[in-house]
Parts: structure tokens; sequence; C-alpha cells
């Protein structure tokens, strides 16, 4: 194996520089070629963080230089990129949401499966360093019963943001706070939480009169443990403050604003809960304030775990039938505003 793996990006807009970044920064990854067909964004994204403009996405897939391929195009168009990318027998690191639809996710892991590539979501928050802390916390039995976990995201995007791409301001395209923006804290109780039972979602336009989509979700969760959940998600906050995620057990409670604990407590005190209480205090700001206001640290967790996986000939960390259930109960909130009402997964 070259010392370096070959990426290549479909799609520049705005989440490609945290991909870019993250694959330059990395000793382990090489950006060859990216594609998009606006011109102007393709070059400027070449500028950027270097490798070369591909013909097309054809040719992009005719790069035997390329091992690994990100898919960054619009939410609802991940299927018909990402299918053809894993039938060329690359692997591929897809943008999250998987798709808009449980139906073309599947087409996506059945591909996967039947070209033995790997696929994984980019759902980087899982990488976190303090989310990491809660889970292995969880799994070490240190809460007890879990009794509760929320996820508090209160930002603030002007209406600009959602004019900047036609597909920002269209539901079926993939917009909106719940599958746009709190699609990573629904996936981080999930992955903390275990599997959802069922969702009764209220979603408004609090701020955004020019967009016909929600700005702002509130979502009741029962997990299939028992435990009990709650999403509080928006853009209308100005000026938009850190994500709270709180985990409480029988006999642990975690706290985080942001990458750091404000609380780390549990019945069996240990000497390394210290060093866990300041994780995050020098790090990264994470999406409060503006849709670039974050790091690329994360993505390049998510990028090297994708070269350890094919090194090793396991599965990514975060895979596709992970993150299946993710979107699962996003559209399960969506259903469950539409119609006012509880809805009971799987749909």
């Amino acid at each position: 194996m070259p010392d370096k793996m070959g990426f290549g990006i479909v799609g520049c807009g705005l989440v490609s520089q945290f991909h870019g970044a993250a694959i330059n920064a990395s000793d382990k990854t090489e950006l060859i070629a990216s594609a998009d067909p606006d011109q102007d964004r393709l070059d400027k994204f070449i500028g950027d963080f270097g490798g070369e403009p591909a013909a097309s996405f054809e040719a992009l897939l005719a790069d035997e230089r390329i091992d690994v391929v990100n898919i960054l195009t619009p939410n609802a168009m991940h299927a018909q990129f990402t299918v053809p990318a894993l039938e060329a027998g690359k692997h591929v690191i897809v943008e999250k949401p998987p798709e808009m639809t449980l139906e073309k996710t599947d087409l996506m892991i059945e591909a996967a499966a039947a070209n033995d590539r790997k696929l994984a979501i980019s759902l980087q928050v899982r990488f976190r360093k303090s989310m990491r802390a809660i889970k292995q916390a969880i799994d070490e039995g240190r809460f007890g019963k879990l009794y509760e976990g929320d996820a508090f995201m209160k930002w603030f995007r002007p209406t600009d943001y959602y004019l900047m791409d036609d597909w920002r301001s269209k539901r079926d395209q993939g917009a909106g706070v719940t599958i746009q923006h709190a699609f990573h804290y629904i996936d981080v109780l999930h992955f903390l939480m275990g599997p959802v039972k069922s969702v009764d979602a209220r979603m408004t336009n609090m701020a955004h009169p020019e967009v016909q989509l929600e700005d702002t979700l509130k979502a009741f969760i029962e997990f299939e443990s028992g435990a009990e959940g709650l999403v509080e998600a928006s853009t209308a906050l100005w000026p938009g403050t850190p994500i709270r995620i709180e985990v409480n057990g029988e006999k642990g409670t975690a706290i985080t604003e942001g990458e750091v604990f404000n609380t780390w407590q549990f019945e069996d005190d240990r000497p390394e809960d210290e060093a866990v209480m300041q994780i995050g205090r020098d790090s990264q700001v994470t999406g409060a304030g503006g849709a670039a206001d974050l790091g690329y640290e994360e993505h390049m967790w998510l990028i090297e775990d994708m070269v350890a996986a094919i090194a090793e000939d396991r599965d990514p960390f975060i895979t596709a039938g992970s993150a299946r259930h993710s979107l699962e109960i996003a559209l399960a909130m969506y259903l469950s505003a539409d119609n006012n009402e509880a809805v009971t997964l799987p749909l």
C-alpha cells in the first residue's frame, strides 16, 4: 500500500472545506482530484486545498490513484453518486444524512456489500472526545440504568444561509434544522442511548419567513431501553450558543457544553475523572454562530478511520447501517410533526 491513500471529492460546496482541510492535515491521506459542475466553485476549492480538477464525475471514478471518494453533494443526491462510486470499486465517505429516504440508504448499503467496499457516513461528532468519554462510561456501567439523554442546539443562521444554494430552502432536498443541523445530535443520542422506540415532535419557523421549512424543532424521545430524551434544536436563536448534551442515569450525570464537560459526576469516583474534565478546554468551535464556525479535526479522525478500516479490513466506526437508524429517527420526527401525533419506530 502506498504511503498515503488517495482521496477524491465530489461536491465542492460549503462542507467540502472541512473535508479538504482534514485530508491535507493527515499524514495518511492525499487529495488527488475533485469534481463539481460549478466551475468557479471547483476552481476555488482546488485553489484552497490542492489536487486536480476532474473532468467529470466519471473521470474521477476512473482515476486509479483514488481509493476513497467523499460524496459531498446535496443531501437528496447522495445515492445517485454513492452507488456508482461503490460499483466502480471505490470506498466511500458520505456526508450526513446518508440520504433522504430509507430506501435510497438501503441501496447504498446493498451496493457496498455487493462490491465489497467500505461505506462510512460523516457523523464525525461521534468522534468528539467528550462523546467517546460518555460512551465509554455508559459501556462500563458507570451511569447504571440510563434515565435521560437530551440534546439542546440553540444556534443561529441568517436567512442568507438558506438562500446560498437552491437546495438549502427545500425540505425534500434535505434542508431544515432537523435533517441539516440537528441530525448530528439526534445521531449522538442514538449512539449514546441506543435505539429509539418512539418520537413525538413539533416543528415551527420562528425567524425565517422567507423560507418554507422548519428552523426550530422540539421532540420527545422514548428509547427502547426505557430511557427518555429531548431534542431542542433551532437556527433562529441569535447569536447562537454551544450545543449541550446531557446524559443522566441512576448513578451518574454527564453534561457537555460545546466539547467541554461542566458536569461529570458518578457514585464511583475515579482518578481519571479529573482528566476527563479537561477534555475540550483548548478545542475548536462547534458551529453555533455560523456554518463555517467549525474545526476539521473530527473530520480528520473520520477520514483516518476509513484508512484504517481499509487496511484492517474491518467496518468503519460509523457505518451506513448505524446511520440508517438515525435517519429513521429524523424521518419519524417529520412524520410526527406533520400529523401532530407520536410515531412508533420502525417506520
